[in-house]
């Protein structure tokens, strides 16, 4: 099986404040069914740019970074055999969130 990361963009999920609960036991179910069927590996959302970035030497800086056009929200990694269902897991994760999904495939672990 292959390892896909469905991610987001911060401030993506624009909707009325007062639907939150409702996206909240969307996003909650779709979890709970990738869940059953084996798939789900990890996910969950990200403070808004609380970012820190180490440099190869090891200097630290730290974000907000409000120069940047995209930042990540959140996101999921799964566990499926082929691109198909990775597509099909984002199809009803943006549906439970309101807000489109990124997927990419995460390059297998190479051996050491």
């Amino acid at each position: 099986m292959t390892r896909y990361l469905i991610s987001f963009d911060d401030g993506a999920m624009t909707f009325p404040e007062e639907d939150l609960p409702a996206v909240a036991e969307a996003s909650h179910k779709v979890v709970r069914e990738a869940q059953g069927a084996g798939v789900w590996v990890f996910g969950g959302g990200l403070e808004r740019q609380q970012a820190s970035v180490v440099l190869t030497d090891g200097t630290v800086t730290k974000g907000p970074y409000p120069e940047t056009k995209a930042v990540l929200g959140g996101f999921s990694i799964i566990d499926v055999p082929s691109y198909e269902e990775a597509l099909e897991w984002a199809a009803k994760i943006a549906a439970a969130c309101r807000c489109a999904q990124e997927v990419r495939e995460i390059m297998p672990d190479s051996e050491v």
